[in-house]
């Protein structure tokens, strides 16, 4: 059985429609990347998958509609790293990732040494261990990225939503998140990223579902679906993709296309 299945899924915001009629399932235990042009539907996806927006049609995490699991059972299920954070007070790093820890915790509950080992863990596997009580206002863009993905991690969720998570990062820690998310994979969650740089999602993704203007253009391993075609028909570059006999794709972009 999919940890995730959609089947005739739509979500329209302020009566336009966004996400139109779409099928598919995910995995357990697979990386599956979201791809498409600005405004296709991906980061709209992820929030419906989040249970923050309406939806019609069927969404189901297992064999229950998301819509129907409470918001703090969800929480322990799934976690959802957004392309952008507005916070309304400053806090220290640290404060702001054992946040992450909320779900696990009722009215009346504090803190222990389990929860600042996780924090403490999840701010080395995102390089930021030195910047444990720096103020998050004082970060740069791609540091407080990596504090929200630390977030994440200490949420211990079995499913990852991730948003554009490379947004902001420089080359070093894109590759450096991206392998350490790849090595949750490995250990059996379930990760489902939207991403804009093809040849990354490509190099690190099991399976690619490709949007365009709502809908599903392609799905598949990414070596079957990234082609000159689909870049051409869904880009709108004219671009060489070359498959290595090592699995990666590289991607030479040539010119944009005109309507």
């Amino acid at each position: 059985m999919p940890v995730i299945s959609a089947s005739r899924l739509s979500v329209s915001l302020s009566g336009a429609p966004i996400i139109k009629d779409v099928s598919f399932s995910i995995g357990r235990g697979s990386f599956t990347g979201i791809l498409g042009p600005n405004g296709s539907g991906k980061t709209t996806m992820l929030r419906a998958l989040a249970g923050l927006i309406p939806y019609i049609g069927s969404l189901k995490l297992e064999d229950k509609s998301v819509n129907s699991w409470q918001p703090r059972a969800l929480a322990k299920r799934l976690a959802f790293v957004r392309q952008s954070h507005m916070i309304p007070f400053d806090f220290k790093v640290e404060e702001l990732i054992l946040l992450g820890r909320s779900p696990h915790k009722n009215l009346f509950s504090s803190y222990d040494l389990s929860d600042t080992t996780l924090v403490a863990n999840a701010l080395k596997l995102v390089d930021m261990t030195s910047f444990s009580a720096r103020s998050y206002a004082s970060l740069s863009g791609g540091e407080q990225q990596r504090v929200f993905l630390a977030q994440a991690l200490v949420q211990e969720a079995d499913i990852l939503l991730l948003d554009e998570p490379t947004t902001y990062l420089d080359v070093h820690h894109q590759y450096e998140f991206l392998q350490h998310v790849r090595s949750l994979v490995d250990k059996g969650i379930t990760v489902v990223g939207a991403f804009h740089d093809l040849e990354l999602a490509a190099r690190f993704c099991d399976h690619l579902i490709i949007f365009s203007e709502g809908q599903i253009s392609a799905e598949g391993p990414p070596q079957e679906v990234l082609d000159s075609e689909l870049l051409a028909h869904v880009f709108r570059m004219n671009a060489q993709v070359h498959h290595t006999p090592e699995g990666t794709v590289r991607i030479h972009y040539e010119t944009p296309l005109t309507k």
